[in-house]
């Protein structure tokens, strides 16, 4: 048996991870929409005769990119389940293509801008489901949670580098200030349409539509061990026993997503809900109202920089996820986080509404007391979003893309996805108004829901670290405690294996009887 090695797995989740900057289409745009000539090009004149953008202008330029991600994330389930990951990988980045050169395209006309981002909004949302999905079943379970938190650093690094752009590129005068950055974006689609040349199927796809001999090809590639390596037999072996077990009772609709069945609607409510508390957990508030802080700490610094150094933090808190995430597990990470960040949201919320100066005070005439106090609501915001950027930024992530059977995987993923940008939408259209009643005030609301996330993580999800896909269906099937399934073990694996021995036995046996009936003859 030739030993195994996981670098094309790896490979493969480094390319869908960093050759897609999802995040970077979402932080864009909000750089743009203070720049003097996308302003002259899409706002409206005042009664000065000077161009102004409009917050419904604001709002239908911003949103139509998350009313896109909503549909398109719904979208993918039935391309993945048709085409294929592989083919719906390729779809999806060719309509995100599509909408980035609408946009660049753009020259004073409104409609087309917001058309262009609602086309490229469907390719976001439509792969932002699909990417955990096909990293999830091509990834080895050892290294699946590391490589499904490139997924979520790939969005920040991708917020971090538009911030960068949008920095580098404001002070331009010409149309190139926002054409620049926005335009950047067609690489990542050109990028993603080259995977149609090295891009493999999901071995777990190509089982589940009768494809064997193509299965026991990509799981060679994966593993770097020939197609005739008894590992390559035993691991599609292993495979088909699970899927069998998952896949009674034929066709997948999705209203199974919430049945009974193998406990689906606590994996599917488990998926959306963590989806949801991590809009919840108050970190976007802070890249929203970032600048007003520093003000009020009596800093000169640009929204632009503020919002580099907040994308900085958010990358750095990134990066020790990827190891955390396998020695800590998924429920610690989540657990730690919602504790840590609560902390941070109540501190700065308090310490924001009893010393902060009123919102567009001089500099000179904040207070010793005024600075402090923004000093330390600074502190506590960055901590928040390195605390944010390390747990929950990337473990519901990994959760969503490695809990569901084959049979209803694709939907399931796409209901979670759905639930993220749905909230993702609801709180930058309501969090600014909110805002504008109480104040930092806002940050006890996100508290409130860090204490609630920690509750329902401790009573409802399971630990999944080190288990193969089928592994956690059986998990669930068992219906272990999740606060006692850090100890669980499978047998799934055990089963399979021990049929896997046995027809090799018999094969074996076989050969050995050929050979004597030969002899005496």
């Amino acid at each position: 048996m030739a030993k195994a090695t996981n670098r094309y797995a790896i490979q493969l989740a480094i390319f869908i991870a960093f050759g897609f900057l999802f995040g970077y289409d979402i932080g864009v745009i909000s750089g743009c929409l203070i720049m003097p000539d996308f302003i002259r090009r899409f706002g409206e004149i005042d009664e000065n005769g000077e161009y102004y953008l409009s917050s419904s202008r604001q709002s239908i330029i911003t949103s139509l990119l998350s009313a896109g991600t909503f549909v398109g994330a719904l979208a993918q389930a039935f391309t993945s389940d048709r085409f294929g990951r592989r083919g719906s990988i390729l779809i999806w980045s060719a309509i995100f293509t599509a909408g980035v050169a609408v946009q660049t395209g753009t020259g004073d006309s409104l409609a087309q801008i917001t058309v262009g981002r609602f086309i490229a909004g469907l390719g976001v949302g439509a792969l932002s489901a699909i990417v955990p999905l096909y990293n999830g079943e091509t990834a080895p379970k050892a290294l699946r949670g590391t490589l499904l938190v490139l997924y979520q650093l790939q969005i920040i690094v991708g917020l971090f580098l538009s911030y960068v752009v949008d920095l580098a590129t404001h002070h331009l005068q010409s149309s190139a200030s926002w054409r620049v950055p926005v335009g950047l974006q067609l690489a990542w689609g050109l990028v993603m349409l080259s995977g149609i040349f090295f891009l493999p199927e999901s071995p777990r796809h190509l089982l589940g539509t009768g494809r064997r001999e193509e299965a026991l090809t990509v799981v060679a590639k994966l593993n770097g061990v020939p197609e005739n390596d008894p590992l390559v037999e035993t691991t599609v072996s292993e495979l088909e026993y699970g899927i069998r077990a998952e896949n009674e009772g034929g066709k997948a609709t999705w209203a199974e997503c919430f049945s009974t069945r193998n406990a689906l609607w606590k994996r599917t409510v488990n998926g959306m809900m963590l989806q949801f508390i991590q809009q919840l957990n108050g970190q976007n508030f802070y890249y929203y109202y970032g600048d007003t802080f520093f003000q009020s700490a009596g800093t000169h610094l640009s929204p632009y920089v503020i919002q580099v150094i907040l994308g900085g933090v958010s990358v750095v808190g990134t990066i020790p996820a990827l190891r955390l995430i396998e020695t800590w597990g998924r429920r610690q990470s989540l657990l730690t986080g919602a504790l840590m960040e609560a902390v941070c949201a109540i501190v700065a919320g308090l310490v924001g509404h009893y010393t902060l100066a009123p919102a567009g005070t001089p500099t000179e005439l904040l207070t010793k007391r005024n600075k402090a106090g923004g000093d330390v609501l600074i502190a506590f915001a960055v901590l928040h979003v390195f605390s944010f950027s390390v747990f929950w930024g990337p473990t519901p992530w990994v959760y969503l893309g490695e809990s569901f059977p084959l049979r209803v995987r694709p939907k399931s993923i796409a209901l979670g996805s759905a639930t993220n940008w749905l909230w993702n939408f609801l709180l930058s259209f309501f969090a600014p108004r909110i805002a504008e009643k109480i104040g930092p005030l806002i940050l006890l609301i996100f508290f409130g829901m860090l204490i609630v996330g920690y509750i329902y993580v401790f009573f409802f999800i399971p630990e999944t670290r080190g288990l193969t896909l089928e592994e956690v269906d059986e998990m669930y099937r068992s219906d272990v405690k999740p606060w006692q399934s850090s100890n669980w073990k499978p047998h799934l694996s055990e089963e399979a294996h021990q049929r896997v021995a046995e027809k090799e036995a018999r094969a074996i046996a076989e050969e050995r009887e050929k050979a004597s009936v030969s002899e005496s003859s």
